[in-house]
């Protein structure tokens, strides 16, 4: 029987309907418009047995509890991750006479409370698995959780579990995946007890469309393999899929095969890289029992690690891509950007990009920070790498040199160099709406029959920095959804600055008259502008910031 798994943590969004507009909320980091828990506000990060193990019975308590030792010992908790996340096979292959699921005695002698208790006690979270059907996908067939989603979570929740990854397999009784999802997430809330919630749907039915608020992880490929061909063929279908993600929504292209073996290390540091790129769950599947220092090498780089787990939450993009060789590019919160040269040729090749293409500007310089090497560059633009086969350049990008400071009075900020510039469509827009493509596509500047000549048009999901120096007072714009769009499209436009949400449009649809949004920006080095899709999801969210200033001395 195919066996298909899923991993990634997830929690619970629901439409966000408060407006703020003004100064004085903060937070760490741009929220997306949508309410989270808290649980995943960066992708999961932690081990599920599957991977390595199958049914088969080395798959016990007594591996679960020595897993969590090696988190602790080894570093890896420290490295950030938390979830020891046990897979199918964990039951007996019928519910008790009360319709509960019962633990198998041979592998689970103590039950498991006590494993999950003794995780907790490592400073670690605990993670179950169960399918979205009558039975679970293993071929002994373990019962399933749907019909009885109420009885499982209060059970999951009464063990100490803080994460559920759902399968989908066992029969649906004639059930959508959406509302079976949906039953398990309402069920989870019910406890009252915060459990991550994964889905596995294998992207079978477009999950990216309509998980965003059912859960906050959702499979987006089959099962991976531990070789090239499948790595390759999962990371170039979740690639495409960017636009879907954002915090506490992640695309999930499976668990991590590093350590098993099928691959080179040169093989496995890509697969690492190009899963952190793209805001992956980082779940280990090796038996970090056997594995070699290599492994934990791979596993434990935190430069690495610090763009999957970056505050801001945007997965890479791909913004070229000729004869194999894949350039991807993800903004990070404190305006720096990662850039990724990955080869998936057999021989070695020279290929890259410039600062400007990455998003990045108004500076006479740049850093460039090798995240495998650590070698430290400079350069006046050019972003290039010798890439061996099969392998991934990772470079930290920095702004350096000279920076451009806004002038005295209220300037549009169009007419400013920006520091970073990111749109999910075709490049942020100068005094025009987003076209999609090239840049000068869009049309005038229209919300509400309202138009305006100058602003930024911009396709959520969007990020926008400029540079102030310290010298500004003020940011002031006209924020809504481009009238091109028609009645389609909604999303949340924000200023942020030193950490901190200013002010917000709250959520805008395309029917919406244009919502004043002024920041207080005084004494701030930089103000962030960011456009997020609600969890309608980002098709037609063409966001305009129109008549957009900032006022200095």
């Amino acid at each position: 029987m195919r066996r298909r798994t899923v991993l990634g943590a997830v929690v619970v969004l629901l439409l966000a309907t408060v407006t703020v507009v003004g100064s004085g909320a903060g937070a760490s980091a741009p929220r997306a418009a949508a309410l989270e828990n808290g649980l995943a506000s960066t992708p999961a990060m932690g081990f599920n047995n599957w991977n390595a193990t199958n049914c088969r019975a080395e798959f016990n308590e007594q591996m679960v509890r020595q897993i969590a030792d090696i988190f602790v010992s080894r570093g890896l908790r420290d490295a950030g991750y938390t979830y020891v996340n046990i897979d199918d096979c964990w039951a007996l292959p019928n519910r008790d006479g009360a319709g509960n699921l019962v633990p198998d005695p041979a592998r689970f002698p103590n039950g498991i409370k006590a494993v999950a208790d003794y995780v907790h006690g490592k400073g670690l979270k605990f993670g179950i698995y169960t399918s979205a059907g009558t039975r679970t996908c293993n071929e002994l067939g373990f019962p399933g959780a749907i019909g009885h989603e109420r009885q499982d979570a209060n059970l999951f929740a009464s063990w100490g579990v803080d994460y559920l990854k759902y399968d989908n397999c066992g029969d649906h009784l004639g059930q959508s995946a959406q509302q079976r999802y949906t039953a398990m997430r309402d069920a989870l809330l019910a406890t009252g007890r915060p459990i991550l919630f994964s889905i596995c749907e294998w992207g079978s039915n477009a999950p990216w469309d309509w998980a965003q608020p059912v859960g906050n992880s959702w499979r987006t490929t089959d099962d991976i393999a531990d070789n090239w061909n499948s790595m390759l063929g999962i990371f170039k279908s979740n690639a495409a899929l960017a636009v879907n993600a954002q915090r506490g929504g992640w695309n999930d292209p499976d668990m991590l095969e590093v350590g098993n073996g099928g691959m080179t290390d040169t093989e496995y540091r890509s697969h690492f890289s190009l899963w952190a790129m793209m805001n992956a769950p980082l779940l280990i599947g090796s038996d970090l029992r056997s594995v070699g220092q290599g492994t934990y090498d791979i596993l434990t780089n935190r430069d690495v690690i610090a763009l999957d787990q970056d505050g801001l939450g945007v997965q890479a993009n791909e913004i070229a891509n000729a004869g194999g060789h894949h350039v991807l590019t993800k903004p990070l919160d404190n305006g720096d950007v990662a850039v990724a040269l990955f080869n998936e040729t057999g021989s070695t090749a020279t290929f890259g990009t410039t600062a400007g293409a990455a998003g990045l500007g108004n500076a006479t310089s740049y850093q460039l920070r090798d995240l495998w090497t650590k070698a430290v560059t400079t350069s006046t633009g050019t972003i290039s790498a010798s890439v061996p086969a099969h392998a991934t350049v990772v470079y930290r990008v920095s702004r350096a040199g000279t920076f451009t400071a806004p002038p005295a009075g209220t300037t549009q900020v169009s007419a400013l160099p920006a520091s970073l510039s990111a749109s999910a469509w075709g490049p942020v827009e100068l005094d025009r709406s987003n076209g999609e493509q090239a840049a000068g596509d869009g049309r005038t500047l229209t919300i509400g029959g309202v138009t305006y000549a100058r602003g930024l048009g911009a396709h959520a999901r969007s990020e926008v920095r400029y540079y102030l120096g310290g010298r500004c007072t003020s940011f002031q714009a006209w924020a809504g959804v481009d009238d091109e769009t028609g009645n389609e499209g909604s999303v949340s436009l924000e200023v942020w600055g030193n950490g901190s949400m200013l002010a917000s449009s709250g959520v805008v649809h395309g029917t919406d008259a244009a919502k004043r949004v002024t920041a207080n920006v005084t004494g701030l080095q930089y103000v962030h502008l960011a456009v997020l899709p609600t969890v309608d999801g980002p098709r037609y969210d063409h966001a305009d910031w129109a008549d957009a200033t900032v006022t200095c001395s």
